[in-house]
């Protein structure tokens, strides 16, 4: 199974990525864990990423890019799948992504898109009581603005590819997992 999610912060990527790869057997790829383990290090790129990740940005492409493929295509390989839980969050990153998985069998079959208003996606954000440096509420806000602008247009992009599921974010997360199974269930997984 390799399933990509698409969601704004505070909608439950996380926590239904963690969910769906136990389900189906298959790795988690958080972005965003992976972002803050390099951002912890002291190298030229953990710093570079520290700045984007503090404010609430995006990364550049590139470095996502040169972040992620080669543990998506490892573990669509050694694995049989994947959950990508921040990943791809631009369109040039999708497009890019894509056509590496092409080359190498590891495109998505599906994207489960999480959604909820976005009070409801603030109040989770700022409520995580993770003292993450990027859960204040302005933080917040920016963050969701920046998903508007820059990551819901992946949705238009693979509806195109015929592979989204909707999934109402707002229930309780066993209500939105149940949910999910359903439908990735009927994907072949």
């Amino acid at each position: 199974m390799r399933v990509l999610m698409l969601a704004p912060p505070g909608a439950g990527k996380g926590t239904q990525s963690e969910r769906i790869a136990r389900r189906y057997g298959v790795p988690h790829i958080s972005s965003g864990d992976l972002f803050r383990q390099a951002a912890a290090e002291e190298s030229p790129a953990g710093k570079r990423l520290r700045g984007y990740l503090d404010a609430g940005d995006l990364v550049p492409d590139d470095l996502v890019l040169d972040l992620m493929m080669h543990r998506i295509v490892a573990a669509s390989r050694d694995d049989g799948g994947y959950v990508l839980d921040g990943f791809p969050r631009t369109l040039p990153q999708a497009e890019a992504a894509a056509k590496i998985a092409r080359e190498t069998g590891a495109s998505a079959q599906a994207v489960v898109y999480l959604d909820a208003p976005a009070e409801v996606l603030i109040a989770r954000v700022t409520g995580r009581g993770e003292n993450r440096a990027d859960d204040s509420e302005v933080i917040a806000r920016h963050r969701l603005k920046v998903y508007e602008e820059h990551t819901r247009p992946l949705l238009d992009y693979y509806t195109n590819r015929g592979i989204v599921t909707k999934i109402d974010a707002s229930p309780s997360v066993d209500v939105v997992s149940e949910q999910i199974f359903e439908a990735l269930d009927g994907t072949g997984g």
